[in-house]
């Protein structure tokens, strides 16, 4: 039995002086096997895939999130090879100068170092975090959740078959054990990691958050509000909020609730219920609205609760809130937002250039679904998550924002 990964991590730091010594060029031509060894694997992942999904109950909002089928694998070879023709983030000349007493100074981009990323049922990270880091000249240390043990495993095989084929350091990229005491020991191991950046539950960034001496970026929990404001265009603001909810429920960036100008409450929800009631959305409205679709005969409707207000989803399930005023909408979305994706449907040009200006959020949206909140839909490739804070990085966080910066001096025997 294991009582430490400290093996990992001294192993973790001795890769990334091997990493950070590779050109661009080896970097490119490692992705491209990577994305090749994956297609060519797609029966085997598949198969432990599997062995994952049947641990888990299939209405588990987890389980869609968990699942890879040969489209989705398709899709993560593509992205590795996406995320290969990229620039360099590495290495790139930010200033020159050189001062009065002749020493030249340059400022360049350069690799983070050591990249811990914690996260859930989510395997497709494993390969984008990998792929990220290898383009960007980092090590990174992968702690995924137990349901996805299996997957996560493989893939990270695969991986690191590439990485032994091209004589590298098979540790530039590794897979923890997902025992929960060694989760404390990643997050104080502030000689071997240079950044930890969790990705998952709100309760997951929080543990991360106050238990951390390793510097965090979060990729926060994602509450979306859609604000129909009295001016929308009633058709499109039904089929962006549909999208917003419907086509992919349990990720960060879909819908979580609706906030409705009284004046086109019932205009609306009429446009919108059929769309939903398609889909089977249960709804969580406030009184006004409960009545409402209520008179529509809405098959899937609730009560909310003050506690549905602010709440992540992660499922076919929304709430519905009614305002009387421009000001009630911006305050209700400042009390309940993650601050990830906010998005306002309306033709007044003055409310949203306030709505746009105002709303503290990584992303805002005018008359757009926020399910654009995402790496290569921004054309930035893939992504580790959606930084909701304001240091380093926020929104989309990827290849660019996986270095810092460095300052190179040169001189010729000055001393001060």
């Amino acid at each position: 039995m294991r009582d430490n990964i400290k093996e990992e991590l001294v192993a973790a730091r001795v890769a990334s002086r091997q990493l950070r010594q590779l050109t661009n060029d080896v970097r490119k031509d490692v992705l491209s096997e990577i994305s090749r060894a994956i297609r060519s694997k797609i029966g085997t992942i598949i198969t432990e895939n599997k062995r994952d999904l049947e641990r888990m109950d299939p209405s588990d909002p987890r389980y869609d999130r968990l699942s890879l089928d040969e489209s989705r694998i398709n899709g993560l070879s593509t992205s590795i090879l996406e995320i290969a023709s990229l620039p360099d983030p590495a290495s790139v000349l930010l200033s020159s100068k050189k001062l009065e007493n002749g020493l030249s100074i340059e400022k360049k981009t350069v690799p983070l170092g050591v990249v811990g990323v914690i996260y859930e049922s989510r395997p497709n990270v494993t390969v984008d975090v990998a792929a990220l880091c290898i383009r960007s000249a980092n090590v990174c240390l992968l702690r995924g959740g137990s349901d996805a043990w299996f997957t996560n495993s493989i893939l990270v095989s695969i991986i690191r078959e590439v990485l032994f084929k091209f004589d590298l350091d098979v540790n530039i990229v590794q897979l923890l054990p997902t025992d929960r005491a060694f989760v404390t020991e990643l997050l104080l191991a502030v000689k071997y990691v240079d950044i930890i950046i969790p990705r998952g539950s709100q309760g997951l960034i929080d543990f991360v958050r106050e238990n951390a001496k390793v510097p965090v970026i979060e990729t926060g929990a994602g509450v979306c509000h859609t604000y129909v404001e009295s001016s929308a265009d009633i058709l499109q603001a039904a089929r962006i909020v549909a999208n917003a909810k419907i086509s992919r429920p349990s990720v960060c960036n879909a819908l979580d609730t609706v906030v409705v100008d009284a004046s086109v409450r019932d205009e609306f929800l009429r446009a919108l219920s059929p769309n939903f009631q398609r889909a089977g959305v249960e709804v969580y409205a406030d009184k006004r609205s409960y009545d409402t679709l209520g008179e529509l005969a809405y098959p899937h409707l609730k009560q909310a609760t003050e506690s549905d207000f602010g709440r992540e989803f992660l499922s076919l399930g929304c709430s519905i809130k009614v305002v009387d005023s421009f000001e009630e909408a911006l305050q209700h979305i400042e009390e309940h937002s993650s601050k990830h994706s906010e998005c306002i449907v309306s033709d007044d040009p003055e409310k949203v250039s306030i709505f746009m200006e105002s709303v503290d959020a990584a992303a805002v949206y005018h008359n757009a679904s926020t399910r654009f909140t995402d790496g290569a839909e921004f054309g930035l490739g893939a992504e580790i998550g959606i930084s909701t804070q304001k240091l380093h990085a926020r929104g989309p966080f990827a290849l660019e924002k996986l270095v810092t910066e460095k300052w190179y001096v040169n001189g010729t025997g000055q001393i001060r």
